[in-house]
């Protein structure tokens, strides 16, 4: 059996089909893409005065782990995601996978 991780990128609504596919060209296999809405859009005004978008998009990648850095590496240039405010990404070790027969050895 492979090691699986996840990685987890949340951005601005309308940015994650583009990072979806500079994904893929890096090596990931697919994604999951669902709509989520922030709750620190009143911190963010508040402390950065800024114009925070609640609405969100969440993209979840499962990647062998050897394959991580390197999709890693290429949504967070694509997406800008060193820049403040332009997202978050994040990784994630991933267990007891059911569902992904193509992948195993």
């Amino acid at each position: 059996m492979f090691e699986v991780q996840a990685i987890i990128v949340i951005v601005d609504r309308g940015k994650a089909h583009k990072l979806v596919q500079t994904a893929k060209k890096a090596g990931a296999k697919g994604a999951t893409i669902f709509y989520g809405r922030g709750t620190g859009e009143s911190e963010g005004k508040k402390f950065f005065n800024l114009d925070v978008e609640p609405s969100k998009e969440v993209i979840i990648i499962l990647s062998e782990k050897e394959n991580i850095k390197t999709i890693k590496d290429a949504v967070v240039e694509d997406g800008k995601l060193r820049e403040p405010g332009t997202g978050i990404i994040f990784t994630i070790p991933v267990s007891d996978i059911i569902g992904l027969h193509h992948r195993e050895e």
